[in-house]
């Protein structure tokens, strides 16, 4: 601890000059060695013994991550390094590589500038490696990389020396090609790694040794030398004279922004506010006098303190006492302390200026995304846009009658600190669901609500989560208000897959300036009128008022979106959440008192007319899928496939790479349940698979009728299948 105690002195000496700052991010596939490379870093720092380094996993804190052997929770650790005789901060998150706890990632990269791209010399990049990589770029944080277990190369594969230098280089290749398409603007602009400019590392985590081209000119150790250490088997040696600690550092520190270069380009993309104003240039500037501008990246639980909330410190300065608007609450609040994370233990300090990564407590209000501020009515972030939607629910009890209380508020909790974990208290039946990325992250949240929040709970076989959509456009649908008094005139039809896609990127929301809005749309080929008659965007769905000049519809056009996000939230057919709809209001006849054309009079009409139009429009469902990908030896390929073909399932690609086959697939994510199992049994345990969020289809026409009829019942819908008459006749 006393160790640690002296690094927070040394931190706390460097935070208020932003130019000394690096934010970064470290991300990979699976099993890549990212906590491993993290020890290393905190053992350079002297934070942890150089013995552990690599074993102790120090980064994975929770019982549950050292069991299973994976990172699941995002953890921030700030360090000092010695860089051209000047002192350095880094301040790192070690985030998971595990599909179904990306929304780690994609919250880890607002609060970064940079991140530290690992991949394994062996496997390549994998799908999660371009996942993440993508999300980095979406957030503009600027990548190196870090080419890991180069020892396995050179011993496992007994590569010489020569072959071992032209896989490296393809894997670098590869790299920078996936940057090119993700991103071609910031590859021109001269975001590539490279070799020769130092912006790519060569090592071995579980060893400690790792070497570049700076590092070589340093120690004058050349390739031929780390091979030849790595076949004697002298990794001591070779760590000592090229500590991973030093070459990683000193690349993150030549070749990544500080907080207050990047926050010129990165303000312009998560928020939208008045370029002109005074918190716009005191983002830009990283500025500790300005107004507070803090972005919460992550809630978690501590017993003693409650709710903390880290994030990112766009401008201003956090202190004890100081009393903020939490974008979305009108109440104030007041910060009771302010700290920096250690791995698990969080350590308080007297204050944080812009540029750092904070901890606070006392913010009652704040949910993940949400804007902390001393500027009253300042414009929030732009909201974080996870990758992947949830697509598998597990229902929810309390073991014993007495805990249903405490578990409605723990799993108003989990939500909290888990954005990417959907509830639903379904006060109807009292059903409470719990819908998640994919089966191993409901497990891990219901052993957390064991464990942690101490009530026992039954959970039942995970379900799918599917989405209604409709297959064509129904025009002049009219809905009438219980008094019949007010009327809604409506059209329905899908919405184009690139203005989704825009929704989904997070390129489009209300927030943004109606112009720059107009303008996307337009390019992504709407009709002028459309584009600028946006009322609202709910999931990926929208809603266009095409009226022209009718009385009192300003006032009541509140009423009528709560109709509208009522049914994108649960659509006539089955109940599921809505997609890939675009409604139209084309006319309105409202009473011309307001008394008669309040809540209980147009949300009904609006929600109806819409839920009517849906079933005109053929309502279906459109199910998820995942990508499977499969590297299996060839002799058990035809097992493998078979799995796949035999689950609804299809072949996309296959590869073969020496014996091996590497199969890309994409299958349903119902028939996915067991698949971890009977993969095995199919290839003698010999398959390596991982998967990643794959979309939505159209479930078939001979099924279609079957699923509404199985989630109906579970619900405890009506038998019968709802008709447009239904919500038609008033």
């Amino acid at each position: 601890m006393g160790k640690r105690k002296q690094m927070v002195e040394r931190v706390t000496a460097i935070m208020g000059n932003p130019e000394m700052i690096r934010n970064i991010g470290i991300v990979a596939h699976i099993d890549h060695g990212k906590t491993t490379l993290s020890d290393n870093l905190l053992s350079g720092a002297g934070m942890i013994s150089s013995e552990l380094a690599g074993k102790q996993l120090f980064m994975d804190s929770d019982e549950e991550e050292q069991a299973r052997g994976i990172t699941i929770d995002a953890s921030n650790v700030s360090m000092v390094h010695t860089y051209d005789g000047k002192e350095y901060l880094i301040n790192l998150i070690d985030t998971p590589g595990h599909v179904d706890f990306g929304g780690d990632v994609t919250r880890a990269m607002r609060a970064v500038d940079g991140a530290v791209v690992v991949v394994d010399a062996v496997e390549g990049t994998m799908p999660q490696t371009e996942t993440v990589l993508r999300q980095a770029l979406r957030e503009h944080v600027r990548p190196v990389l870090f080419i890991n277990k180069v020892d396995r190369l050179i011993n496992e594969l007994q590569v010489d020396p020569q072959e071992m230098q032209v896989r490296l280089g393809k894997l670098i290749d590869h790299v920078n090609k996936l940057i090119k398409n993700m991103n071609p603007e910031r590859y021109k602009d001269g975001w590539r790694v490279d070799a020769a400019n130092g912006s790519v590392a060569f090592g071995s985590a579980l060893y400690n040794w790792a070497i570049s081209v700076p590092m070589m000119q340093k120690t004058k150790i050349s390739f031929n030398d780390v091979y030849d250490f790595c076949t004697a088997g002298d990794m001591k040696a070779l760590a000592q004279k090229c500590p991973l600690h030093e070459a990683l550092n000193d690349m993150v520190i030549g070749h990544l922004p500080n907080p207050v270069d990047a926050q010129k380009e990165r303000v312009k993309v998560i928020w939208h506010g008045e370029r002109d104003s005074a918190i716009s240039k005191s983002m830009n500037t990283a500025d500790p006098k300005g107004d507070l501008a803090f972005m919460v990246t992550d809630i978690s639980m501590d017993p003693h303190a409650g709710e903390v909330a880290t994030g990112r410190l766009f401008s201003g300065t956090l202190t004890r006492g100081l009393e903020v608007y939490t974008s979305g609450s009108a109440k104030k609040s007041r910060i009771q302390q302010v700290s920096i994370f250690m791995g698990p233990e969080r350590l308080e300090v007297e204050n944080i200026p812009a540029g750092n990564i904070a901890a606070v407590t006392g913010l009652k209000e704040a949910i993940v995304g949400s804007t902390i501020t001393t500027l009253e009515g300042m414009t929030p972030f732009e909201s974080i846009r996870h990758v992947s939607e949830p697509v598998i629910t597990v229902s929810v009890e309390a073991k014993h009658t007495k805990d249903l209380p405490k578990l409605v508020e723990v799993l108003r909790q989990v939500a909290k600190e888990d954005p990417t974990l959907q509830i639903t208290l379904n006060e109807e039946t009292g059903e409470h669901l719990m819908a998640g990325m994919g089966e191993l992250h409901l497990e891990v949240i219901a052993h957390r609500i064991e464990r942690d929040k101490g009530v026992e709970i039954i959970t039942n076989p995970p379900i799918v989560v599917y989405r209604e959509t409709i297959k064509k456009k129904v025009e002049n649908v009219e809905g009438k208000s219980p008094n019949r008094h007010n009327r809604f005139y409506i059209d329905v039809e899908p919405l184009d897959e690139r203005v989704v896609n825009l929704i989904r990127e997070g390129e489009i929301s209300m927030r943004m300036e109606e112009l720059e809005r107009r303008e996307k749309l337009m390019a992504a080929g709407m009709d002028k009128d459309e584009a600028k008659s946006i009322a609202a965007i709910y999931g990926n769905n929208i809603y266009l008022d095409m009226t022209k000049g009718i009385q009192y519809l300003n006032e009541t056009m509140e009423l009528v979106l709560d109709g509208f996000e009522e049914v994108m939230k649960a659509g006539p057919l089955a109940r599921e959440p809505v997609s890939h709809v675009k409604v139209v209001l084309r006319d309105a006849k409202l009473h011309e008192d307001a008394i008669h054309r309040g809540p209980a009079q147009v949300i009904p009409a609006s929600r109806q007319a819409i839920q009517a139009a849906m079933l005109m429009a053929e309502d279906t469902l459109l199910e998820p899928y995942q990508k499977v990908f499969i590297q299996v030896p060839q002799n058990n390929m035809g097992g493998a496939t078979k799995e796949i073909q035999g689950r609804r399932g299809s072949i996309i690609d296959m590869q073969s790479e020496g014996d091996l086959t590497i199969i890309e697939s994409r299958a349903p994510v119902a028939e996915l349940f067991g698949f971890a199992g009977d993969i095995r049994s199919a290839t003698e345990g010999r398959a390596m698979w991982s998967t990643e969020f794959g979309g939505f289809e159209t479930v078939p026409n001979n099924l279609a009728s079957e699923i509404v009829a199985k989630i109906r019942e579970r619900k405890g819908l009506k038998k019968d299948l709802p008709k447009a008459a239904d919500y038609l006749e008033m």
